[in-house]
């Protein structure tokens, strides 16, 4: 099952299910996709973002692979969702896309061991890491670079895990040209390894997103650019870009 919440033709935020055919329902009522506000898949206190988890983009980027996860995080405010428009920072040269796999967390958990850390997931959804590399590297706490508002588009469903395959297809397109594709078979760290990791160092609460890094192939971004994310078994993502 995939589910989306979302705003309807009444104002009201509902928690439905989203069908192949582009309709969603919630109490019996089927609303069209076109009808209604879809909403990020849920309200994250934090996002836990994963860097270099593909080799290949350690490569393009001239870092060595790590030993282990490397790990920073997103706030609330870069939350996004399916069909916002992400505002490009005014000044910046280079702002760039990411695909990637987002993981969210279904209880609130702490010191989870891999074998168990599929217990706590509800889901799987589509990410944009958006980077502002001006100044990513020009700091140690990457907060100009990845903690600015609507830096995370998220969405547009959250998908049970059993939807899912255990290697997905990833792909991002940039007004239909495609920029990234990859698997997460070519993940460095598994989803259970990246809980265990995280969850040594802090808990994670009910609708926390764990973001699990990108392939190859990362641009930028230029206002007017239409972006579509697309995960195998989620669906796609879809954000425009506009420039302040």
């Amino acid at each position: 099952m995939r589910h989306v919440r979302f705003r309807d033709p009444a104002g009201a935020v509902r928690e439905g299910e989203y069908h192949d055919d582009g309709t969603v329902s919630f109490g019996g009522t089927e609303y069209d996709i076109d009808e209604v506000d879809v909403l990020p898949p849920c309200e994250p206190s934090k996002i836990v973002c994963v860097g270099l988890n593909y080799a290949n983009h350690a490569e393009e980027e001239g870092m060595e692979v790590p030993d282990r996860p490397l790990l920073f995080l997103k706030p609330p405010n870069a939350v996004a969702g399916h069909g916002d428009s992400v505002e490009l920072l005014e000044g910046k040269e280079k702002i760039e896309h990411e695909v990637e796999l987002g993981v969210v967390i279904g209880e609130q958990c702490r010191h989870v061991e891999e074998a168990d850390a599929m217990d706590v997931v509800a889901g799987y959804t589509v990410a944009d890491d958006v980077s502002n590399r001006d100044d990513q590297f020009a700091e140690q706490n990457w907060i100009r670079g990845k903690a600015f508002d609507g830096s995370c588009p998220l969405g547009p469903v959250l998908a049970d895990p059993e939807h899912v395959p255990e290697n997905a297809d990833v792909e991002l397109r940039v007004n239909g040209e495609t920029r990234q594709s990859s698997n997460t078979e070519e993940f460095i760290f598994s989803v259970p390894e990246l809980i265990a990791e995280i969850t040594q160092y802090m808990t994670l609460e009910e609708g926390d997103v764990i973001i699990t890094g990108t392939p190859a192939g990362v641009g930028p971004l230029e206002d007017g650019d239409a972006v579509e994310i697309e995960v195998e078994g989620v669906g796609t993502l879809e954000h425009g870009v506009h420039a302040p």
